[in-house]
């Protein structure tokens, strides 16, 4: 059974930061590019950032770009989410999301909630 499941999200401060985490099971984690996405409240899901199967490539919204770094273990099938400087506009449900296009397959977490707020 496939699962990613996401945890770390909560209530933090303007200019805090918070680690999100993705634990991966029922796939060969290794094999596909990982991702973060985020929902606002009224708005559309966004794509945070990407990493590649290996690490050694990432990618950033312009958002996210300076503040956010996304990494991953192969080792413990988990991809992370280092959120640093947030802001009120950061608060969304964040999504783990795995991909391979040699299988063909992606899948999506139920996401975490964070929630900036003073």
């Amino acid at each position: 059974q496939v699962q990613l499941v996401e945890s770390g999200g909560g209530l933090v401060q303007p200019g805090g930061s918070l680690r999100l985490s993705c634990a991966a099971s029922g796939f060969t984690f290794s094999e596909y590019s990982m991702s973060w996405y985020r929902q606002a409240p009224g708005k559309e899901r966004e794509l945070v950032a990407s990493i590649t199967r290996g690490g050694s490539n990432t990618t950033f919204a312009i958002s996210a770009k300076g503040r956010f770094t996304i990494s991953r273990d192969n080792a413990k099938n988990t991809v992370y989410l280092q959120m640093n400087k947030l802001k009120l506009e950061d608060t969304a449900v964040y999504y783990c999301y795995g991909r391979s296009v040699f299988y063909g397959m992606d899948y999506w977490g139920k996401g975490t909630l964070v929630t900036v707020s003073s």
